[in-house]
């Protein structure tokens, strides 16, 4: 393994919110080709997810929408975008909990300018995600995931995914489960892999 995991000895460690919000590439820079598919998973409760409701389905709204949090300095994660059939749509993101003031500052200065009808936040989620540098070459990887999550009977809120990591966006009541359910459908619990659980609580 490199440097970012051979110095554990432990099977879990807790990073600190700067690492969480790193690049997973940072985390697990590519590894030789004796190393898993999968390096490890990360897990964050240090989330919310805001969802406008009902705002204008048209071109540059969304533009219009991550403007206004970008001016006031607010780090967005995860994004998904529902549209109705009544020229309107629900936008959901994510961002750090402890930002949520500005959020809400942000979209409350904002509103007649979005023209949403109105916004939710729920701080009552968590995330987790799937990382390794041999997803980008194997298939079945994001299919045995979200089977690990369902079998657990764990919603799925939101999906987001890269080459080498898929996050997903759970209840935080069922983070611990996802992670276990996770960790077990690779054997990352194998004596033989040493992968490393990196959490971030930010609570």
């Amino acid at each position: 393994m490199n440097n970012a995991t051979s110095n554990n000895t432990a099977s879990q460690r807790s990073v600190t919110d700067n690492e969480v919000n790193q690049s997973m590439g940072d985390l697990f820079p590519t590894l030789g080709p004796e190393d898993p598919v999968v390096a490890g998973i990360a897990h964050d409760r240090s989330e919310a997810q805001i969802t406008l409701r009902r705002i204008p389905d048209h071109p540059g709204v969304c533009a219009s929408v991550f403007t206004s949090l970008a001016d006031a300095g607010i780090n967005v994660d995860m994004i998904v975008q529902a549209a109705a059939s009544t020229g309107t749509a629900d936008v959901s993101f994510t961002a750090s909990e402890g930002q949520i003031r500005e959020v809400e500052r942000a979209l409350d200065e904002q509103k007649e300018a979005l023209g949403y009808e109105s916004y939710d936040i729920d701080t009552e989620v968590g995330k987790i995600a799937l990382v390794g540098v041999g997803m980008k070459t194997h298939s079945g990887i994001a299919a045995l995931f979200f089977r690990a999550l369902s079998e657990h009977n764990i919603n799925v809120l939101m999906i987001s995914t890269s080459e080498i990591r898929i996050s997903a966006m759970v209840p935080l009541k069922d983070l611990d489960d996802a992670v276990r359910a996770v960790h077990t459908a690779f054997s990352l619990d194998a004596a033989q892999v040493e992968a490393v659980v990196y959490g971030g609580t930010g609570r």
